[in-house]
């Protein structure tokens, strides 16, 4: 199928302008009312933090290798990540030799009945469009602007009909996803460790929908993004999204966990660093709002800020979104509109935000529900820091 052909079935063609590099500010239409339909955009308001970061740019290589998203474009006109301006972390292994390679294989290892080797090209008769997902590294954080996040619209294979071709031993109770993550410079300061890899149960892969991704935005996966096939596992941190998969390892209970799961263990907030598989919780997304932009406009005569922001993760849907601004104040409601229907990707929102003086500020976003589990929020993770200057009085 052609890349239109995908997306309009995928998305809807009204959506098909996300991917371009339009207008980042520019506004499709919306069901929801906004005080700032008449009036005049004067500008952003810079966050405070963060290192200087040149966005949408390739830098260093190997387990070094990085791309940072720069979340302030986007908006509902443009709510999908483009490809070159989705994040990478880990480029391309240098040691990989993809044409060697093809036709390319994932081995079938373990607890099976026969061993042996399962073609890429045979499954690709079951690519079908997957959906829209976000993807967090779990060492996304204020000092990259947060800028290791991104969402696109996938295609490939439900991993489960993978595992459905391969005999399994009584005693397999664990599937473990590995990829090709050799390099030929090692990792400046050790801050990333060889072997990329990670345990799964079965019941963890059909829950969230796991997928052998192929596409993304409707073209084949770039090399800095696992081609020819990568794991993508809705919901869960990045950093279980192997990228250029070609093992698959069936495995039982008393599984050692794989230095990938050891080495993110603190940032996927495990107890510790477990030594079995089995011990791991789930590395899912739980959830979280931040603002990504604040702007300034003149409405009505007077000037007003926007807080532009986004909400993402968790399983369950919810309007109880709040927000403050500085430590002392109380969180008001975040009127979310249209409200978050989809966990899989990040829901858009505005804010109407009228300083009482100019200033320091924290903005933090809470979740007004005691059963919905929002831990990265509850230690100011996703704070952002914004100094306001005086804003310009009715005229």
């Amino acid at each position: 199928m052609d890349r239109r052909t995908f997306l309009e079935g995928l998305i809807g063609a009204g959506a098909l302008g996300a991917l371009g590099c339009g207008d980042p500010l520019g506004d499709a239409p919306r069901a929801c009312g906004t005080p700032f339909a008449e009036g005049d955009y004067l500008g952003t308001i810079p966050f405070t933090g963060g290192d200087p970061i040149e966005f949408h740019t390739l830098r260093n290589a190997g387990w070094d290798g990085r791309l940072y998203t720069d979340l302030s474009r986007i908006d509902f006109g443009r709510p999908l990540t483009p490809t070159a301006e989705f994040y990478v972390r880990t480029r391309f292994p240098d040691l990989l030799d993809i044409e060697a390679m093809r036709p390319w294989t994932i081995a079938v290892e373990g607890l099976v009945a026969e061993p042996g080797d399962i073609a890429l090209d045979a499954l690709l008769p079951l690519v079908q469009p997957m959906g829209v997902h976000l993807m967090e590294c779990s060492g996304n954080s204020r000092r990259s602007h947060f800028g290791l996040m991104s969402t696109a619209a996938w295609a490939g294979i439900p991993l489960t009909a993978v595992l459905d071709r391969i005999e399994a031993l009584p005693q397999a109770t664990r599937v473990e996803v590995a990829g090709f993550d050799r390099h030929s410079v090692p990792s400046a300061g050790g801050h990333s460790t060889p072997g990329a890899s990670w345990i799964f149960t079965r019941e963890q892969l059909e829950r969230q929908g796991a997928f052998l991704a192929v596409e993304m935005n409707g073209e084949p996966l770039p090399p800095d993004h696992g081609s020819p096939v990568r794991l993508v596992v809705p919901g869960w941190y990045g950093c279980t999204s192997i990228k250029w998969v070609d093992t698959l390892r069936l495995l039982d209970d008393d599984a050692p966990a794989t230095s990938q799961m050891r080495e993110f263990a603190r940032r996927t907030h495990q107890d510790g660093v477990p030594a079995l598989a089995r011990q791991y919780a789930p590395a899912d997304l739980h959830q979280a709002a931040m603002p990504v932009r604040i702007e300034r406009w003149r409405v009505g005569g007077r000037e007003r800020l926007r807080v532009f922001g986004i909400a993402w993760g968790g399983a369950v849907p919810t309007d109880r979104f709040t927000i403050r601004f500085r430590p002392d104040d109380a969180f008001e409601p975040l009127d979310i509109c249209p409200p978050m229907a989809d966990n899989r990707t990040w829901t858009l929102w505005e804010h109407a935000w009228d300083p009482p003086s100019p200033g320091d500020f924290v903005i933090r976003c809470a979740i007004d529900e005691p059963m919905i589990s929002t831990r990265r929020l509850d230690v100011g993770y996703y704070d952002r820091f914004v100094t306001v200057p005086a804003l310009a009085d009715p005229a």
